[in-house]
């Protein structure tokens, strides 16, 4: 249930590619607590990408879960930014990350919900 999606505009080899997905799952896991088995996380290259005017390094991040606890929020921006600096080398003064706490019955999986 938990989705990180990471938008960036730099480069990324294909060795480095499936090393940050696993990262980022593992990362995630830590975060939430929730089993690996439901972290979708997805990578994604586009060169056409512009942060205040600049084409420099950036990065936009969207973590989706159910039952995100906004008050951790900043906590995890830490450990996300910390994340793409070390894995991407992008600073953290040019990554956005957008939070959001998905509703159990508008987040489907295997034919179903999560609705209880």
């Amino acid at each position: 249930m938990p989705l990180l999606k990471i938008q960036t505009n730099q480069p990324i080899e294909p060795d480095q590619h499936k090393s940050l997905l696993r990262k980022a799952s593992a990362e995630i896991t830590a975060l939430l607590g929730k089993p690996e088995r439901f972290v979708m996380v997805s990578l994604e290259q586009n060169p056409e990408m512009l942060f205040a005017g600049s084409d420099a390094p950036l990065a936009y991040l969207e973590l989706k879960s159910i039952g995100l606890p906004g008050e951790r929020t900043r906590e995890f921006s830490d450990a996300l930014c910390h994340l793409i600096a070390d894995r991407l080398g992008i600073s953290a003064e040019r990554i956005y990350i957008e939070f959001a706490d998905a509703q159990r019955h508008l987040w489907g999986w295997n034919g179903a919900t999560f609705e209880r």
